[in-house]
């Protein structure tokens, strides 16, 4: 059983920069960060695997970075640049099996956080 939560959402202005992290308990090989507007399909924001590998939205390359701190078990997204657009609840998802292809897949994990809140104000 795997058990996540995510910390560090909030209100910024736009170009602002927040940083989001997610404990877990458990064995975690693939996590990802997935994200909800209202009235929007859940979208896969970022990624990593256990060896490192990530992969990013095409809408938030060069703005978002995943990481991973091994020894906390958390993953973290640091998000700069903030745009009105990237605003939506932010959810952590993992899973105990290693990404099978890029991690974009809301499919792959069968665990997920409850979710936190970003708002980016013009």
């Amino acid at each position: 059983q795997v058990q996540l939560q995510e910390s560090g959402g909030g209100s910024v202005q736009s170009g602002g920069s927040l940083k989001l992290s997610c404990a877990a308990s458990g064995d975690t090989r693939c996590m990802g960060w997935f994200r909800q507007a209202p009235g929007r399909e859940r979208e896969g924001v970022a990624s990593i695997n256990a060896d490192g590998r990530t992969w990013y939205a095409d809408s938030v390359k060069g703005r978002f970075t995943i990481s991973q701190d091994n020894a906390k078990n958390t993953v973290y997204l640091q998000m700069n640049s903030l745009k009105p657009e990237d605003t939506a609840m932010y959810y952590c998802a993992a899973d105990p099996i290693e990404c099978d292809y890029d991690g974009r897949d809301a499919e792959e994990y069968g665990y997920w956080g409850p979710g936190t809140q970003v708002t980016v104000s013009s």
